[in-house]
Protein backbone atom coordinates (compact mmCIF):
# COMPACT_ATOMS: atom_id res chain seq x y z
CA UNK A 1 0.00 0.00 0.00
CA UNK A 2 1.27 3.48 -0.93
CA UNK A 3 0.05 6.23 1.42
CA UNK A 4 0.25 10.04 1.50
CA UNK A 5 0.77 12.01 4.73
CA UNK A 6 1.07 15.68 5.63
CA UNK A 7 4.30 17.70 5.79
CA UNK A 8 4.66 17.53 9.57
CA UNK A 9 3.50 13.94 10.15
CA UNK A 10 5.99 11.65 11.92
CA UNK A 11 3.88 8.53 12.54
CA UNK A 12 2.98 6.44 9.49
CA UNK A 13 1.17 3.40 10.88
CA UNK A 14 -2.26 4.61 9.68
CA UNK A 15 -3.56 4.90 6.10
CA UNK A 16 -2.63 8.59 6.07
CA UNK A 17 -4.55 11.33 4.30
CA UNK A 18 -4.91 9.41 1.03
CA UNK A 19 -4.11 5.97 -0.39
CA UNK A 20 -2.25 6.47 -3.67
CA UNK A 21 -2.68 4.14 -6.65
CA UNK A 22 0.07 5.29 -9.03
CA UNK A 23 0.78 4.02 -12.52
CA UNK A 24 4.50 3.97 -11.66
CA UNK A 25 6.41 3.93 -8.37
CA UNK A 26 10.10 3.03 -8.55
CA UNK A 27 12.51 3.13 -5.60
CA UNK A 28 16.13 4.02 -6.45
CA UNK A 29 18.83 3.38 -3.84
CA UNK A 30 22.63 3.45 -4.00
CA UNK A 31 25.18 2.51 -1.35
CA UNK A 32 26.16 5.78 0.41
CA UNK A 33 24.36 7.64 -2.37
CA UNK A 34 20.94 8.67 -3.63
CA UNK A 35 17.74 7.25 -2.17
CA UNK A 36 14.47 8.41 -3.75
CA UNK A 37 11.12 7.35 -5.19
CA UNK A 38 10.03 8.15 -8.77
CA UNK A 39 6.23 8.34 -9.06
CA UNK A 40 3.69 8.85 -11.84
CA UNK A 41 -0.06 9.00 -11.25
CA UNK A 42 -3.36 10.53 -12.36
CA UNK A 43 -4.02 14.29 -11.87
CA UNK A 44 -6.87 13.39 -9.51
CA UNK A 45 -4.25 13.22 -6.72
CA UNK A 46 -3.01 16.79 -7.26
CA UNK A 47 -4.61 17.95 -3.98
CA UNK A 48 -2.37 15.56 -2.06
CA UNK A 49 0.82 15.52 -4.14
CA UNK A 50 2.10 18.85 -2.87
CA UNK A 51 5.72 19.85 -2.37
CA UNK A 52 6.81 18.70 1.09
CA UNK A 53 4.07 16.12 1.67
CA UNK A 54 5.23 12.61 2.56
CA UNK A 55 4.56 9.40 0.65
CA UNK A 56 5.14 6.07 2.39
CA UNK A 57 6.12 3.29 -0.02
CA UNK A 58 6.94 -0.42 0.26
CA UNK A 59 10.70 -1.08 -0.07
CA UNK A 60 12.86 -4.19 0.36
CA UNK A 61 13.41 -3.07 3.99
CA UNK A 62 9.77 -2.34 4.77
CA UNK A 63 7.71 0.83 4.45
CA UNK A 64 9.83 3.99 4.15
CA UNK A 65 8.85 7.71 4.06
CA UNK A 66 9.78 9.93 1.09
CA UNK A 67 9.11 13.67 0.77
CA UNK A 68 7.65 15.05 -2.48
CA UNK A 69 9.92 17.47 -4.34
CA UNK A 70 8.73 19.84 -7.09
CA UNK A 71 5.83 17.83 -8.62
CA UNK A 72 5.16 18.28 -12.37
CA UNK A 73 1.40 18.37 -13.02
CA UNK A 74 -0.39 18.52 -16.38
CA UNK A 75 -3.77 17.46 -17.70
CA UNK A 76 -2.80 13.84 -18.30
CA UNK A 77 -0.57 12.89 -15.34
CA UNK A 78 1.58 13.90 -12.39
CA UNK A 79 5.31 13.17 -12.31
CA UNK A 80 7.16 13.68 -9.05
CA UNK A 81 10.39 12.71 -7.35
CA UNK A 82 10.30 12.05 -3.59
CA UNK A 83 13.53 12.00 -1.57
CA UNK A 84 13.87 9.77 1.49
CA UNK A 85 13.02 11.51 4.75
CA UNK A 86 16.71 11.21 5.68
CA UNK A 87 17.33 14.24 3.43
CA UNK A 88 15.40 16.40 5.92
CA UNK A 89 18.84 16.44 7.57
CA UNK A 90 19.80 19.08 4.99
CA UNK A 91 17.60 21.56 6.93
CA UNK A 92 19.34 21.13 10.30
CA UNK A 93 22.49 23.25 10.65
CA UNK A 94 25.54 22.83 12.86
CA UNK A 95 27.22 26.16 13.62
CA UNK A 96 30.44 24.88 15.21
CA UNK A 97 30.95 21.50 16.83
CA UNK A 98 34.20 19.66 17.45
CA UNK A 99 34.38 15.85 17.54
CA UNK A 100 37.68 14.80 19.13
CA UNK A 101 39.00 11.22 19.30
CA UNK A 102 35.62 9.48 19.19
CA UNK A 103 34.31 6.32 17.54
CA UNK A 104 31.68 6.61 14.83
CA UNK A 105 28.72 6.05 17.14
CA UNK A 106 29.89 8.82 19.49
CA UNK A 107 30.62 11.16 16.56
CA UNK A 108 27.10 10.76 15.14
CA UNK A 109 25.49 11.34 18.54
CA UNK A 110 27.67 14.42 19.13
CA UNK A 111 26.78 16.01 15.77
CA UNK A 112 23.09 15.06 15.91
CA UNK A 113 22.81 16.85 19.27
CA UNK A 114 24.53 20.00 17.93
CA UNK A 115 21.94 21.12 15.34
CA UNK A 116 20.33 24.56 15.50
CA UNK A 117 16.86 23.06 15.94
CA UNK A 118 16.36 19.77 17.77
CA UNK A 119 17.03 16.93 15.34
CA UNK A 120 14.17 14.44 14.74
CA UNK A 121 16.68 11.68 14.01
CA UNK A 122 18.34 9.06 16.15
CA UNK A 123 21.77 7.70 15.26
CA UNK A 124 23.65 4.41 15.59
CA UNK A 125 26.92 2.89 14.38
CA UNK A 126 29.08 -0.17 15.00
CA UNK A 127 32.20 1.32 13.35
CA UNK A 128 34.84 1.30 16.10
CA UNK A 129 37.68 3.28 14.50
CA UNK A 130 38.69 6.52 16.28
CA UNK A 131 38.79 9.85 14.46
CA UNK A 132 38.19 13.60 14.83
CA UNK A 133 36.16 16.17 12.89
CA UNK A 134 35.61 19.91 13.35
CA UNK A 135 32.20 20.70 11.83
CA UNK A 136 31.69 24.40 11.06
CA UNK A 137 28.57 25.79 9.38
CA UNK A 138 27.46 22.56 7.75
CA UNK A 139 24.11 20.81 7.54
CA UNK A 140 23.60 17.55 9.41
CA UNK A 141 23.55 15.80 6.01
CA UNK A 142 26.97 17.26 5.13
CA UNK A 143 28.29 16.30 8.55
CA UNK A 144 27.15 12.68 8.12
CA UNK A 145 28.82 12.58 4.67
CA UNK A 146 32.10 13.71 6.23
CA UNK A 147 31.80 11.09 8.98
CA UNK A 148 31.34 8.46 6.26
CA UNK A 149 34.52 9.63 4.53
CA UNK A 150 36.66 9.67 7.68
CA UNK A 151 35.30 6.75 9.70
CA UNK A 152 34.22 4.56 6.75
CA UNK A 153 31.21 2.25 6.59
CA UNK A 154 27.82 2.16 4.87
CA UNK A 155 25.00 4.66 5.36
CA UNK A 156 21.77 3.04 6.55
CA UNK A 157 18.58 5.13 6.26
CA UNK A 158 15.58 3.63 8.03
CA UNK A 159 12.67 5.99 8.71
CA UNK A 160 14.09 8.47 11.28
CA UNK A 161 17.21 6.39 12.07
CA UNK A 162 20.59 7.40 10.62
CA UNK A 163 23.03 4.53 10.85
CA UNK A 164 26.58 3.86 9.69
CA UNK A 165 27.41 0.16 9.65
CA UNK A 166 30.75 -1.53 9.07
CA UNK A 167 29.03 -4.10 6.83
CA UNK A 168 25.54 -4.50 5.38
CA UNK A 169 23.54 -6.99 3.36
CA UNK A 170 23.09 -10.75 3.50
CA UNK A 171 24.18 -13.82 1.58
CA UNK A 172 20.97 -15.60 0.61
CA UNK A 173 22.57 -17.86 -2.01
CA UNK A 174 21.50 -15.73 -4.98
CA UNK A 175 22.93 -16.73 -8.37
CA UNK A 176 22.38 -14.90 -11.66
CA UNK A 177 23.20 -17.06 -14.70
CA UNK A 178 23.03 -16.30 -18.42
CA UNK A 179 20.23 -18.27 -20.08
CA UNK A 180 18.43 -18.78 -16.77
CA UNK A 181 17.39 -15.52 -15.15
CA UNK A 182 19.89 -13.04 -16.65
CA UNK A 183 18.30 -10.76 -19.26
CA UNK A 184 20.99 -8.17 -19.79
CA UNK A 185 24.40 -7.35 -18.32
CA UNK A 186 26.58 -4.28 -18.86
CA UNK A 187 30.13 -3.88 -17.63
CA UNK A 188 31.88 -0.52 -17.13
CA UNK A 189 35.52 0.00 -16.13
CA UNK A 190 37.16 3.10 -14.65
CA UNK A 191 40.96 3.17 -14.88
CA UNK A 192 41.37 6.88 -14.08
CA UNK A 193 42.69 6.33 -10.54
CA UNK A 194 44.69 3.15 -11.12
CA UNK A 195 48.27 3.29 -9.81
CA UNK A 196 50.83 0.47 -9.63
CA UNK A 197 53.94 2.61 -8.99
CA UNK A 198 53.52 5.37 -6.43
CA UNK A 199 55.75 8.22 -5.31
CA UNK A 200 54.22 9.36 -1.98
CA UNK A 201 54.95 12.89 -0.72
CA UNK A 202 54.56 13.74 2.95
CA UNK A 203 54.94 16.69 5.29
CA UNK A 204 57.17 19.49 3.97
CA UNK A 205 57.91 17.51 0.79
CA UNK A 206 59.12 14.41 2.63
CA UNK A 207 59.93 11.40 0.40
CA UNK A 208 60.47 7.77 1.32
CA UNK A 209 63.98 6.39 1.41
CA UNK A 210 63.02 3.99 -1.39
CA UNK A 211 61.25 6.84 -3.27
CA UNK A 212 58.67 4.53 -4.97
CA UNK A 213 56.26 1.87 -3.75
CA UNK A 214 55.12 -0.90 -6.13
CA UNK A 215 51.86 -2.87 -6.00
CA UNK A 216 51.79 -6.64 -6.39
CA UNK A 217 49.46 -6.10 -9.37
CA UNK A 218 51.23 -4.97 -12.54
CA UNK A 219 50.00 -4.44 -16.13
CA UNK A 220 51.59 -4.23 -19.56
CA UNK A 221 51.29 -0.44 -19.34
CA UNK A 222 52.81 1.41 -16.35
CA UNK A 223 50.49 3.35 -14.04
CA UNK A 224 52.75 5.76 -12.16
CA UNK A 225 51.47 8.58 -9.94
CA UNK A 226 52.67 10.95 -7.24
CA UNK A 227 50.25 11.63 -4.39
CA UNK A 228 50.59 14.02 -1.42
CA UNK A 229 49.44 12.76 1.97
CA UNK A 230 48.46 14.82 5.03
CA UNK A 231 50.61 14.24 8.12
CA UNK A 232 49.40 16.00 11.27
CA UNK A 233 52.33 14.72 13.34
CA UNK A 234 54.28 17.15 15.51
CA UNK A 235 57.77 16.70 16.89
CA UNK A 236 57.69 15.54 20.51
CA UNK A 237 59.57 17.40 23.22
CA UNK A 238 63.11 16.08 23.45
CA UNK A 239 62.74 13.98 20.28
CA UNK A 240 65.75 13.96 17.96
CA UNK A 241 65.43 15.03 14.33
CA UNK A 242 66.26 11.50 13.13
CA UNK A 243 63.60 9.91 15.37
CA UNK A 244 61.00 12.45 14.23
CA UNK A 245 61.85 11.88 10.55
CA UNK A 246 61.62 8.11 11.09
CA UNK A 247 58.08 8.48 12.52
CA UNK A 248 57.05 10.61 9.56
CA UNK A 249 58.52 8.07 7.13
CA UNK A 250 56.66 5.18 8.77
CA UNK A 251 53.36 7.08 8.73
CA UNK A 252 53.84 8.08 5.07
CA UNK A 253 54.70 4.51 4.07
CA UNK A 254 51.60 3.21 5.86
CA UNK A 255 49.25 5.72 4.23
CA UNK A 256 50.79 5.18 0.80
CA UNK A 257 50.60 1.38 1.07
CA UNK A 258 46.91 1.54 1.92
CA UNK A 259 46.31 3.93 -1.01
CA UNK A 260 48.23 1.68 -3.41
CA UNK A 261 46.28 -1.40 -2.28
CA UNK A 262 42.96 0.37 -2.81
CA UNK A 263 43.85 1.75 -6.27
CA UNK A 264 45.96 -0.90 -8.02
CA UNK A 265 42.88 -2.31 -9.79
CA UNK A 266 40.25 -0.51 -11.88
CA UNK A 267 36.79 0.23 -10.52
CA UNK A 268 34.44 -2.19 -12.27
CA UNK A 269 30.65 -1.98 -12.08
CA UNK A 270 28.10 -4.37 -13.53
CA UNK A 271 24.49 -3.42 -14.19
CA UNK A 272 22.12 -6.35 -14.72
CA UNK A 273 18.49 -6.80 -15.60
CA UNK A 274 17.28 -10.11 -14.30
CA UNK A 275 14.47 -11.96 -12.56
CA UNK A 276 16.01 -11.80 -9.11
CA UNK A 277 14.62 -13.37 -5.98
CA UNK A 278 15.88 -13.37 -2.38
CA UNK A 279 17.59 -9.98 -2.70
CA UNK A 280 16.87 -7.96 0.46
CA UNK A 281 18.87 -4.73 0.23
CA UNK A 282 22.10 -2.92 -0.61
CA UNK A 283 25.13 -5.04 0.30
CA UNK A 284 23.57 -8.42 -0.51
CA UNK A 285 25.91 -11.01 -1.99
CA UNK A 286 25.34 -12.19 -5.59
CA UNK A 287 27.09 -14.87 -7.66
CA UNK A 288 27.07 -13.87 -11.35
CA UNK A 289 27.82 -16.37 -14.11
CA UNK A 290 27.85 -15.47 -17.82
CA UNK A 291 29.87 -17.93 -19.89
CA UNK A 292 29.45 -15.79 -23.03
CA UNK A 293 31.37 -12.89 -21.44
CA UNK A 294 33.62 -15.09 -19.36
CA UNK A 295 32.18 -13.65 -16.14
CA UNK A 296 32.11 -15.73 -12.97
CA UNK A 297 32.32 -13.67 -9.81
CA UNK A 298 30.99 -13.07 -6.32
CA UNK A 299 30.09 -9.48 -5.57
CA UNK A 300 27.59 -7.38 -3.65
CA UNK A 301 24.70 -5.06 -4.52
CA UNK A 302 25.67 -1.37 -4.63
CA UNK A 303 22.46 0.04 -6.17
CA UNK A 304 19.02 -1.09 -7.27
CA UNK A 305 15.73 -0.04 -8.83
CA UNK A 306 12.67 -1.51 -7.11
CA UNK A 307 9.05 -1.55 -8.29
CA UNK A 308 7.00 -0.58 -5.22
CA UNK A 309 3.74 -1.53 -6.96
CA UNK A 310 4.78 -5.06 -7.96
CA UNK A 311 7.19 -5.22 -4.99
CA UNK A 312 10.06 -6.71 -6.96
CA UNK A 313 13.51 -5.68 -8.18
CA UNK A 314 13.75 -4.30 -11.72
CA UNK A 315 17.47 -3.59 -11.97
CA UNK A 316 20.46 -4.35 -9.77
CA UNK A 317 23.97 -2.88 -9.91
CA UNK A 318 26.99 -4.44 -8.25
CA UNK A 319 30.69 -3.58 -8.08
CA UNK A 320 34.18 -5.01 -7.64
CA UNK A 321 34.49 -8.54 -6.26
CA UNK A 322 34.21 -8.96 -2.54
CA UNK A 323 37.51 -9.15 -0.67
CA UNK A 324 38.57 -12.41 0.91
CA UNK A 325 38.43 -12.52 4.69
CA UNK A 326 42.21 -12.72 4.96
CA UNK A 327 42.58 -9.46 3.01
CA UNK A 328 39.82 -7.89 5.09
CA UNK A 329 41.60 -8.71 8.34
CA UNK A 330 44.85 -7.27 6.96
CA UNK A 331 43.08 -4.05 6.00
CA UNK A 332 41.42 -3.83 9.41
CA UNK A 333 44.81 -4.28 11.07
CA UNK A 334 46.38 -1.57 8.89
CA UNK A 335 43.49 0.84 9.47
CA UNK A 336 43.59 0.30 13.23
CA UNK A 337 47.35 0.87 13.30
CA UNK A 338 46.87 4.11 11.38
CA UNK A 339 44.13 5.31 13.73
CA UNK A 340 46.22 4.77 16.88
CA UNK A 341 49.36 6.51 15.62
CA UNK A 342 50.72 8.88 18.29
CA UNK A 343 48.32 7.44 20.90
CA UNK A 344 49.34 6.13 24.29
CA UNK A 345 51.62 3.09 23.93
CA UNK A 346 49.67 1.08 26.48
CA UNK A 347 46.46 1.71 24.54
CA UNK A 348 48.25 0.70 21.34
CA UNK A 349 49.26 -2.62 22.86
CA UNK A 350 45.72 -3.22 24.11
CA UNK A 351 44.13 -2.52 20.71
CA UNK A 352 46.67 -4.75 18.97
CA UNK A 353 45.95 -7.60 21.38
CA UNK A 354 42.19 -7.22 20.96
CA UNK A 355 42.46 -7.16 17.16
CA UNK A 356 44.59 -10.30 17.19
CA UNK A 357 42.14 -11.98 19.53
CA UNK A 358 39.21 -11.00 17.27
CA UNK A 359 40.99 -12.39 14.19
CA UNK A 360 41.76 -15.65 15.99
CA UNK A 361 38.13 -16.03 17.01
CA UNK A 362 36.91 -15.42 13.46
CA UNK A 363 39.29 -17.94 11.91
CA UNK A 364 38.64 -20.43 14.69
CA UNK A 365 34.88 -20.17 14.19
CA UNK A 366 35.15 -20.56 10.42
CA UNK A 367 37.41 -23.58 10.60
CA UNK A 368 35.85 -25.45 13.54
CA UNK A 369 32.06 -25.24 13.47
CA UNK A 370 29.78 -28.23 12.92
CA UNK A 371 25.97 -28.21 12.88
CA UNK A 372 24.01 -31.27 14.10
CA UNK A 373 20.22 -31.63 13.72
CA UNK A 374 18.68 -34.05 16.25
CA UNK A 375 14.94 -33.67 15.58
CA UNK A 376 13.98 -31.70 18.69
CA UNK A 377 17.11 -29.57 18.86
CA UNK A 378 20.07 -28.20 16.89
CA UNK A 379 23.66 -28.34 18.17
CA UNK A 380 26.55 -26.23 16.87
CA UNK A 381 29.84 -27.65 18.19
CA UNK A 382 33.54 -26.95 17.71
CA UNK A 383 34.58 -30.59 17.42
CA UNK A 384 33.32 -33.96 16.25
CA UNK A 385 32.15 -36.29 17.61
CA UNK A 386 29.90 -34.02 19.66
CA UNK A 387 30.83 -35.80 22.92
CA UNK A 388 34.36 -34.38 22.56
CA UNK A 389 33.25 -30.80 21.85
CA UNK A 390 34.10 -27.96 24.23
CA UNK A 391 32.16 -24.97 22.89
CA UNK A 392 28.49 -25.74 22.24
CA UNK A 393 25.45 -23.75 21.13
CA UNK A 394 22.08 -25.48 21.63
CA UNK A 395 18.84 -24.33 19.99
CA UNK A 396 15.46 -25.79 20.92
CA UNK A 397 11.88 -24.70 21.63
CA UNK A 398 12.97 -23.03 24.91
CA UNK A 399 15.54 -20.74 23.32
CA UNK A 400 19.31 -20.67 22.74
CA UNK A 401 21.93 -21.85 25.27
CA UNK A 402 25.72 -21.58 25.27
CA UNK A 403 28.22 -23.87 26.98
CA UNK A 404 32.02 -23.84 27.20
CA UNK A 405 32.19 -27.21 28.96
CA UNK A 406 30.75 -29.58 26.35
CA UNK A 407 27.27 -30.90 25.58
CA UNK A 408 26.86 -32.29 29.10
CA UNK A 409 28.32 -29.25 30.83
CA UNK A 410 26.62 -26.19 32.28
CA UNK A 411 24.96 -23.81 29.81
CA UNK A 412 25.97 -20.62 31.64
CA UNK A 413 24.60 -18.18 29.01
CA UNK A 414 21.16 -18.34 27.45
CA UNK A 415 18.51 -16.43 25.52
CA UNK A 416 15.10 -17.88 26.35
CA UNK A 417 11.81 -17.41 24.51
CA UNK A 418 10.30 -15.38 27.36
CA UNK A 419 12.69 -12.57 26.41
CA UNK A 420 15.30 -13.20 29.13
CA UNK A 421 18.92 -12.69 28.07
CA UNK A 422 21.32 -14.20 30.61
CA UNK A 423 24.93 -13.44 29.69
CA UNK A 424 28.17 -13.05 31.62
CA UNK A 425 29.51 -10.37 29.23
CA UNK A 426 27.60 -8.24 26.72
CA UNK A 427 29.05 -5.55 24.41
CA UNK A 428 26.42 -3.05 23.21
CA UNK A 429 26.77 -0.05 20.85
CA UNK A 430 23.43 1.61 21.71
CA UNK A 431 21.17 0.50 24.58
CA UNK A 432 17.64 1.82 25.16
CA UNK A 433 15.88 0.52 28.29
CA UNK A 434 13.21 1.48 30.83
CA UNK A 435 14.93 -0.22 33.79
CA UNK A 436 18.45 -1.60 34.18
CA UNK A 437 19.26 -3.73 37.24
CA UNK A 438 22.77 -4.94 37.97
CA UNK A 439 25.67 -5.34 40.31
CA UNK A 440 28.75 -3.29 39.39
CA UNK A 441 28.91 -0.51 36.80
CA UNK A 442 32.56 0.15 35.91
CA UNK A 443 33.64 3.62 34.78
CA UNK A 444 37.03 5.19 34.11
CA UNK A 445 40.32 3.29 34.79
CA UNK A 446 43.77 4.55 33.83
CA UNK A 447 42.90 4.29 30.11
CA UNK A 448 39.35 5.56 30.65
CA UNK A 449 38.37 2.38 28.81
CA UNK A 450 35.12 2.02 30.74
CA UNK A 451 33.80 5.36 29.50
CA UNK A 452 31.52 7.75 31.36
CA UNK A 453 27.93 8.62 32.23
CA UNK A 454 26.67 11.82 30.61
CA UNK A 455 23.47 13.60 31.69
CA UNK A 456 21.55 15.96 29.38
CA UNK A 457 18.54 18.20 29.90
CA UNK A 458 15.56 18.53 27.54
CA UNK A 459 17.50 20.98 25.35
CA UNK A 460 20.23 18.34 24.77
CA UNK A 461 22.69 20.39 26.84
CA UNK A 462 25.25 18.50 28.91
CA UNK A 463 24.47 19.18 32.61
CA UNK A 464 26.63 16.54 34.26
CA UNK A 465 29.04 13.65 33.82
CA UNK A 466 30.55 10.84 35.89
CA UNK A 467 33.87 9.32 34.79
CA UNK A 468 37.42 8.60 36.01
CA UNK A 469 37.71 12.25 37.17
CA UNK A 470 34.68 11.98 39.47
CA UNK A 471 31.37 13.84 39.24
CA UNK A 472 30.95 17.22 37.53
CA UNK A 473 27.60 19.07 37.46
CA UNK A 474 27.23 22.13 35.19
CA UNK A 475 25.09 25.20 35.91
CA UNK A 476 23.27 27.17 33.22
CA UNK A 477 25.42 30.26 33.88
CA UNK A 478 28.80 28.55 33.45
CA UNK A 479 29.30 27.59 37.12
CA UNK A 480 30.03 23.97 38.00
CA UNK A 481 30.26 21.59 40.95
CA UNK A 482 33.06 18.98 41.35
CA UNK A 483 33.18 15.90 43.58
CA UNK A 484 36.34 13.76 43.41
CA UNK A 485 39.20 12.52 45.64
CA UNK A 486 41.50 15.41 44.61
CA UNK A 487 39.35 18.49 45.33
CA UNK A 488 36.81 16.75 47.56
CA UNK A 489 33.63 18.78 47.27
CA UNK A 490 33.96 22.19 45.58
CA UNK A 491 32.08 24.80 43.57
CA UNK A 492 33.49 27.06 40.85
CA UNK A 493 32.30 30.22 39.14
CA UNK A 494 32.16 30.63 35.34
CA UNK A 495 35.81 31.73 35.30
CA UNK A 496 37.01 28.61 37.12
CA UNK A 497 37.54 30.32 40.50
CA UNK A 498 36.65 28.48 43.73
CA UNK A 499 33.48 29.78 45.41
CA UNK A 500 33.19 27.15 48.16
CA UNK A 501 35.08 24.02 49.15
CA UNK A 502 35.60 21.45 51.89
CA UNK A 503 39.09 21.08 53.43
CA UNK A 504 39.28 18.14 55.85
CA UNK A 505 36.65 19.09 58.49
CA UNK A 506 36.33 22.72 57.43
CA UNK A 507 33.82 24.26 55.04
CA UNK A 508 34.94 27.43 53.20
CA UNK A 509 32.96 29.86 51.13
CA UNK A 510 33.56 33.30 49.61
CA UNK A 511 30.03 34.61 50.10
CA UNK A 512 27.02 33.44 52.12
CA UNK A 513 23.38 34.54 52.36
CA UNK A 514 21.37 33.23 55.36
CA UNK A 515 17.62 33.79 55.19
CA UNK A 516 16.55 32.96 58.78
CA UNK A 517 19.09 32.14 61.51
CA UNK A 518 22.55 30.76 62.38
CA UNK A 519 23.30 28.49 65.38
CA UNK A 520 26.90 28.33 66.70
CA UNK A 521 28.21 25.34 68.68
CA UNK A 522 24.64 24.62 69.81
CA UNK A 523 25.06 27.50 72.31
CA UNK A 524 23.93 30.72 70.67
CA UNK A 525 21.71 31.71 67.77
CA UNK A 526 21.88 34.72 65.42
CA UNK A 527 18.28 35.75 64.66
CA UNK A 528 16.70 38.77 62.91
CA UNK A 529 15.18 41.32 65.38
CA UNK A 530 12.87 44.26 64.51
CA UNK A 531 11.90 46.88 67.16
CA UNK A 532 8.76 49.05 66.87
CA UNK A 533 7.66 52.20 68.76
CA UNK A 534 4.96 52.10 71.41
CA UNK A 535 2.12 52.20 68.91
CA UNK A 536 3.59 49.18 67.08
CA UNK A 537 3.58 50.74 63.60
CA UNK A 538 6.93 52.49 63.21
CA UNK A 539 10.21 50.51 62.97
CA UNK A 540 12.82 52.11 65.24
CA UNK A 541 15.52 49.41 64.89
CA UNK A 542 16.10 46.49 62.54
CA UNK A 543 19.07 44.13 62.86
CA UNK A 544 20.53 40.92 64.31
CA UNK A 545 20.23 39.68 67.85
CA UNK A 546 22.05 36.97 69.82
CA UNK A 547 20.02 34.61 71.97
CA UNK A 548 20.86 31.49 73.93
CA UNK A 549 19.67 28.14 72.62
CA UNK A 550 18.68 27.12 76.17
Amino acid sequence: MIKIFGKTDTEFSSNGDKILQPTKCRIHKRDNGEYYAEIECSPEYSEYIQNGNIVVCPTPTGEQPFRFLNPEINKSKIKVKAKHRYYDSENYLIQDSNVVNKNCNQALEHLNAATDNESPFTTVSDVTSINSFRCVRKSLNEAVSTVLERWGGHLVRDNNIIGIRSSIGADNGVTIRYGKNLKEIQKTEDWSNVVTKLMPVGKDGLLLVEIYLYSDTQYELPYTKTVSFTQEIEKAEGETDDAYKFRLQEDLRQQATAYLTANCVPKINYTVKANIERITDIGDTIDVIDETLGISLTTHVIAFEYDAILEKFIQVEFGNSKEKLSNLMSNVSAETSQQITERDQELSVKLSEELSEAADKIWGALGNSYCIYEGNQILVVDKLPKEEATNVMLINSAGIGFSTSGINGAFTSAWTLDGTLNMQAINVINLVADLIKGGTLKLGSNLNEYGQIQIYNEANTLIGKFDKDGVILYGTNGTYLVINPVVGFAGYDSDGNLTFWVSEDEFHMKKSVVEEEITLCNKVRFIPITLYDTDGTTVINDGIGLVSTN
